[in-house]
């Protein structure tokens, strides 16, 4: 599930400020390469007991992610269903709570990076 008009997208922190508000709303870096990073959010549905994670795509518009002080711009916001035994499915639909907690995640992540 791709979240459209969260008001991230597009939004541009250097790197140690975006791991740091991350870090306080709930996510972590968790892939990342040298011009790109993932920020993965887990939001566990305590009825079903699926679990889900909120994911945030970022990409370097300057500098490399071994510098603190790089640039990075957020490219899309999106959630996926844990599948067996390490994947993500972007199709089932989603719980309303685990909709509701992501959309938390998300606004305290945009009050924090001041958007």
């Amino acid at each position: 599930m791709i979240f459209e008009n969260t008001g991230l997208e597009g939004l541009k922190s250097d790197l140690l400020y975006l791991d740091e508000s991350a870090t306080k709303a709930g996510f972590i870096r968790w892939q990342w390469e040298y011009y790109r990073a993932t920020y993965d959010c887990k939001i566990e549905d305590h009825k079903d007991g699926g679990e889900y994670f909120l994911r945030i795509n970022t990409r370097a518009v300057e500098g490399k992610l071994e510098k603190s002080d790089a640039v990075l711009a957020i490219e899309a916001v999106y959630l996926g269903k844990t599948t067996f035994p390490h994947g993500l499915e972007y199709e089932s639909p989603v719980p309303q709570p685990v909709l509701d907690t992501a959309r938390k995640h998300i606004d305290e992540l945009k009050a924090l990076l001041g958007a």
